[in-house]
């Protein structure tokens, strides 16, 4: 045994086998999942702004959950960890559980959003009071240091909630939310490997792993499966974890590798789901409906629109994604007001640059009157909004 607890002590060896569990699970889970779907009939059923048109088995969440649990609890028991660390993730799985059960049955049988808000507060408060993982400093973000304990525990709380949702949103086509979590989820675990935080580290691995399994079936035309919610507020749960782990390490640590700036770099690794968010709650309240009714409005509905297959615009996005994060890494250096400023300019452009290079690819020239020196600002918001 201790020859194990020495072999997991090397951070590369820990990352393999936490992406290779859950890898090799998925191969036999998956086709049990899709099977007792399929045979009690628990497909998701195609309605007006759906992007498939015959039934689909849902529930993927319910594998990546499994899959992702049992390399944590395998994780756990080699890795020797302390009680601190331990009591983290049971802490974490216990949250993830709770938000299984609300995610299956909203798949099932559909939940109220009063309901879904509720729960999801309660697995993040069970996370945040009982390990003490928040957001501890704005690290001078508009001149914002160190938060007070209940403006600490009641902002992680919010952040939990706005990551969770703004994830769920953004699960609209096959591949996309997997693909995105797997980006979110590999920035973050570099961090970690590069911190030596063998826990972290497990946490974001484990998820790819769990991610890619699942992704090998999502993508899969005669054996496909939709993660559904249960899937996707687990993901948006373990991205929000990791995000505010992100802001305490670098808040309370000092290492070669710790970032000053961690508030800007935490907005551009996650930047996709949060504009996506903000973009379509913008679009919804102005047409006077509610913020959460469903619609047609998100950008990878656009993309598709634009003739962009479902794996062509999952690709679009994360690159674009990824140059978010490379964009925030380069201005690390600025003053971190400066920082936000560049990003709340740069992250809508460069997201909405596909339509962009398709007016140009199409010849599509926009009528700028010389008098206005902001018809032009007008036409990219008016497109971008749709």
């Amino acid at each position: 045994m201790a020859y194990l607890y020495d072999l997991f002590t090397n951070t590369y060896i820990l990352v393999f086998i936490a992406l290779l569990i859950p890898i090799l699970l998925s191969l036999r889970m998956y086709p049990v999942i899709i099977y007792l779907v399929k045979s009690k009939n628990l497909m998701d059923e195609p309605v007006d702004r759906s992007i498939h048109t015959t039934k689909t088995p849902t529930l993927g969440g319910v594998g990546m959950f499994i899959t992702f649990s049992l390399t944590l609890i395998i994780a756990g028991m080699l890795l020797d960890l302390s009680q601190a660390n331990l009591l983290k993730l049971l802490s974490l799985l216990a949250a993830t559980i709770t938000l299984m059960f609300l995610g299956i049955k909203d798949d099932l049988l559909g939940l109220a959003p009063k309901k879904k808000f509720l729960i999801q507060i309660l697995a993040a408060t069970l996370v945040i009071v009982f390990t003490d993982v928040r957001i501890v400093s704005c690290h001078g973000l508009l001149g914002l240091e160190e938060l007070p304990y209940l403006v600490s525990v009641f902002f992680s709380i919010f952040v939990f909630l706005a990551v969770i949702n703004a994830y769920n949103m953004i699960d609209g086509i096959n591949g996309l939310a997997g693909t995105i979590g797997i980006v979110v989820s590999a920035t973050f675990g570099v961090f970690y490997l590069l911190n030596g935080r063998y826990l972290m580290i497990a946490v974001s691995f484990a998820l790819i792993g769990a991610l890619i399994g699942f992704l090998r079936f999502n993508l899969w035309e005669r054996r496909r499966i939709f993660m559904g919610d249960s899937g996707s507020m687990f993901i948006g749960f373990i991205l929000a974890y990791q995000a505010i782990s992100f802001l305490e390490f670098n808040a309370t640590t000092v290492t070669p590798y710790t970032i000053p700036v961690a508030p800007i770099m935490a907005m551009a690794i996650l930047s996709f789901p949060i504009l996506d968010t903000v973009r379509v709650f913008i679009i919804r309240i102005a047409q006077k409906r509610s913020p959460f009714s469903a619609d047609r409005n998100h950008i990878h509905h656009r993309l598709l629109d634009l003739g962009l297959s479902h794996r062509k615009a999952t690709l679009t996005l994360a690159i674009i994604n990824i140059l978010v994060i490379v964009l925030a890494f380069v201005i690390k250096d600025l003053y971190i007001n400066l920082q936000l400023y560049i990003l709340i300019l740069a992250v809508p452009l460069l997201y909405f640059s596909p339509w962009l290079v398709k007016r140009k690819e199409g010849n599509i020239k926009l009528r700028i009157p010389k008098k206005s020196r902001w018809a032009k600002l007008r036409t990219l918001i008016n497109n971008f909004l749709g």
